[in-house]
């Protein structure tokens, strides 16, 4: 495949990634407190989420035994495969989730999206990627890592106290408070689309940015969403609070 047909693909997934958010302003996914009803067969949460995350870190692995990526992209991977790693074995054993169900056709259509995105920056870091020592020397490179990891402490930071709110035994929800939900209620995703965009500044090709725009176009709804949810459930949700950027949305 040359670089060309690739990035036409790529151009491709993102259309589809902007069709989907707008789909999704319509759509509510049933997982999690929005689970209902009417979408089918149902699974474990717990196993649902191991089983839709495994995709993105096996598919990365395959890349990275089966090719000869520079150190600059190796990095890329490894930063890859530290997120997937603790989405797929270690996120879903800690939260308390149990009797909880997930729709299979979430975790089928989970799945599909997880490959697409793996098999397409596998792809580019393996085969297409020009990177050597000076790329961590670049603006992209210390941005980008810088975003990163503050994305990734953001994300761990508010999962933790997000899973610490229940108590052994318990299962309801309750509104969070401190820290960053002091400001927004998704602290969690506002985390992660700021790791992903380092990732994508790091990265600088089509692949992390088609990955990017799926991320915003799936949790700038989710949080919308979430938002919503607190503030019907709970009538004295903080009314200053918004749902995913501080003083903004």
């Amino acid at each position: 495949m040359t670089i060309n047909k690739f990035n036409t693909l790529c151009g491709i997934w993102i259309f589809v990634a902007i069709a989907a958010y707008v789909l999704l302003q319509f759509v509510t996914a049933p997982y999690g407190r929005h689970t209902k009803k009417g979408w089918g067969i149902e699974i474990s949460n717990q196993w649902g989420w191991v089983i839709m995350e495994l995709p993105s870190f096996l598919i990365m692995i395959y890349f990275c035994i089966n090719s000869e990526p520079n150190k600059y992209s190796f990095l890329l991977m490894g930063l890859w495969l530290i997120h997937y790693f603790n989405r797929t074995f270690i996120f879903p054993l800690r939260i308390r989730t149990n009797g909880k169900k997930m729709p299979i056709a979430i975790t089928g259509s989970a799945i599909f999206f997880n490959a697409i995105n793996a098999s397409l920056n596998g792809y580019y870091l393996s085969y297409f990627s020009s990177f050597d020592s000076s790329s961590f020397e670049t603006i992209y490179f210390v941005v980008g890592i810088v975003l990163f990891s503050i994305g990734f402490f953001i994300n761990q930071k508010s999962d933790n106290y997000l899973i610490g709110l229940r108590k052994p035994g318990e299962y309801g929800y309750k509104i969070p408070r401190g820290w960053l939900f002091e400001y927004i209620s998704c602290p969690n995703h506002f985390g992660e689309i700021i790791q992903w965009t380092g990732f994508a500044i790091m990265a600088y090709n089509y692949a992390a940015l088609s990955f990017l725009v799926w991320t915003l176009a799936n949790l700038i709804p989710r949080a919308l969403k979430h938002h919503r949810w607190y503030t019907e459930k709970f009538p004295e949700y903080p009314s200053k609070r918004k749902a995913l950027i501080p003083w903004l949305i």
